[in-house]
């Protein structure tokens, strides 16, 4: 195991001496042992020739095994030290930034409060990051969207979300119920900036219905979102459950409405599923229940 994972990052970094910093290593023990590996297959893995070195044809194919080898060991590490009991336990979820903002902390409360020898790693990335640390068994779950997945990448629905204008308290009570889309020529929004994929679907809702809003301010950020809306007289467009949890926001349903998503739950197809990834799905759907989310096609 240790050859492979000196070959891999001689291959990632294509670079000896930087592979071996990463390793802890010296450069000379990491040249050894990856020509250790290739006398025992008896074959070349690396082309050194070059300014870079990379895997030449052999070493790619090798490199894809010794991927899976790895992988798959540490599934095996992590089925021996797996307790059925939820007294311990480890979970790595990954979810699409919006959830960050009203799923992931009821989310963790409730495994806390279940199962408090649980730890949770959550991380914030792309969906398709997602599915492709799944598949590299970087995650055990991701929260995400419905649609076409990587292959051997598996979803469950959990509810629908739907979206809606959103602005403060105070201006809301003004506002007509539901607003016309092309009322939207008259306001000033606040909205996400174009790296998230909910800013793709609020783009393509405006572009349908040619309605041509004036976008004041773009934020990397729902809680900046939330606090400009609030403090200023911008709207935003954002999922309802964020404006359900915030006071000081209300939202504006859009006439027409602006489309529903499916809400996820993505695992790889095959993959062990631990314990604590069993019952954290579980309380998901628990959960999507009792808040009483929109139940998904």
């Amino acid at each position: 195991m240790r050859h492979l994972r000196y070959l891999l990052a001689v291959a990632e970094h294509g670079n000896f001496t930087r592979a071996a910093e990463e390793l802890h290593i010296s450069q000379p023990t990491l040249s050894q042992q990856v020509k250790q590996l290739e006398r025992a297959l008896g074959v070349q893995l690396l082309d050194r020739t070059g300014r870079t070195v990379r895997l030449n044809d052999a070493g790619g194919v090798y490199a894809g095994h010794a991927r899976r080898a790895l992988r798959d060991l540490a599934a095996g590490e992590r089925a021996v030290h797996d307790v059925r009991d939820l007294s311990r336990g480890h979970l790595r979820l990954g979810v699409t930034p919006t959830f960050t903002a009203y799923l992931v902390g009821p989310l963790t409360a409730e495994l806390h409060a279940r199962h408090p020898g649980v730890t949770l790693a959550v991380t914030e990335m792309t969906q398709d990051r997602i599915e492709a640390a799944l598949l590299a068994d970087g995650l055990d779950l991701g929260i995400a969207f419905a649609g076409d997945h990587l292959p051997g990448v598996a979803a469950t629905a959990l509810f629908t979300e739907t979206l809606s204008l959103v602005t403060g308290a105070e201006r809301a009570r003004t506002a007509p119920e539901p607003m016309p889309v092309h009322a939207l020529k008259d306001e000033q929004l606040a909205l996400l900036s174009a790296d998230f994929a909910t800013r793709g679907h609020i783009d393509a809702y405006f572009a349908r219905h040619r309605a041509v809003p004036r976008i004041a301010v773009e934020a990397n950020s729902i809680q900046a979102l939330t606090e400009i809306v609030r403090r200023t007289g911008l709207a935003t467009v954002l999922p309802d459950a964020i404006a359900d949890g915030h006071p000081h926001l209300t939202p504006v349903p859009l006439a027409p409405p602006l489309p529903t998503r499916t809400v996820v739950l993505l695992h790889r197809e095959g993959a062990y599923r631990a314990a604590a990834a069993g019952a954290f799905a579980a309380l998901t759907h628990d959960l999507v229940r009792a808040r009483g989310y929109p139940t998904a096609p």
